[in-house]
């Protein structure tokens, strides 16, 4: 499965793409996230912005487009272009997440990543229990078996947890998960940037074992024990956050379904 550069790409390499136009989308991308343009605010005007960045006008109002189209802008005739309220912005935006992170963000924000994670992965999983193929089940055993490997650097890792999720997106047979890749991308990103079972005090066997545990109910075909399994593994990084107790997946039987093993 070839996996496109996103979110945790951004955060581990810092390389963007360096066109004209994303130069513009991205500085000001950012500077509106981190509040240099506040909510309902103007941007300068075209002249002031075309000689800032040194681009035709072309390419300015290209790049407006699609910050617009991102929700961040409005245009307004004879008033300029205006930052849109925070509850227009397109979270899901692969962009728009990378610039949170370029920016900084706090524990609200990642909780609020992993409680949404827990309202799209665990579904998932169990329609992977349902609809997965031999073939699919095999490489995810593979890549959550590969997860185990001693020689993981922290970029590695994060990669490897990244390519195990996306697998189960693929086999749970919903396009729509699909689309949900750059959350999941930023909410790895995020653990990334604050701790990663690499580095951290943590087995990187364990880390494996509750990935493999996964794939083990996607094999029985049990929905509701890969579900739970899933909810595990998305707590547990949620409260290595938090840098509490972990907790226990729902249905979790308190000891042995929550250990404090990774963050992602």
């Amino acid at each position: 499965m070839v996996r496109r550069k996103g979110v945790l790409d951004t955060v581990i390499t810092g390389a963007g793409v360096r066109t004209s136009h994303w130069q513009v989308v991205n500085a000001l991308g950012k500077a509106i996230i981190a509040g240099e343009f506040p909510v309902g605010t103007t941007l300068p005007g075209d002249a002031e912005l075309e000689a800032r960045f040194e681009v035709s006008r072309t390419v300015l109002r290209e790049a407006m487009k699609t910050l617009a189209a991102k929700g961040l802008v409005v245009p307004r005739a004879r008033i300029g272009t205006r930052v849109t309220p925070k509850s227009q912005w397109n979270l899901f935006d692969g962009d728009i997440l990378t610039w949170h992170f370029a920016v900084g963000v706090d524990e609200n924000f990642l909780l609020h990543l992993s409680e949404i994670r827990l309202g799209f992965e665990p579904h998932a999983a169990a329609l992977a229990a349902r609809h997965a193929s031999e073939p699919d089940i095999i490489q995810m055993m593979h890549l959550a078996v590969a997860m185990g490997d001693p020689s993981h650097t922290p970029e590695t890792m994060a990669i490897a947890d990244l390519r195990f999720y996306l697998s189960v997106m693929e086999a749970s047979r919903n396009p729509f998960m699909r689309t949900v890749g750059s959350l999941i991308e930023a909410a790895l990103a995020g653990v990334f940037e604050l701790s990663s079972p690499a580095t951290a005090d943590i087995r990187i066997t364990d880390v494996s074992s509750s990935h493999i545990r996964i794939v083990e109910e996607i094999r029985r075909r049990d929905e509701d024990g890969a579900r739970r399994a899933m909810e595990n593994v998305i707590l547990v990084g949620r409260n290595r956050i938090l840098g509490a107790r972990p907790a226990t997946a729902p249905g979790g039987n308190g000891d042995n379904d929550a250990s404090p093993v990774r963050a992602g």
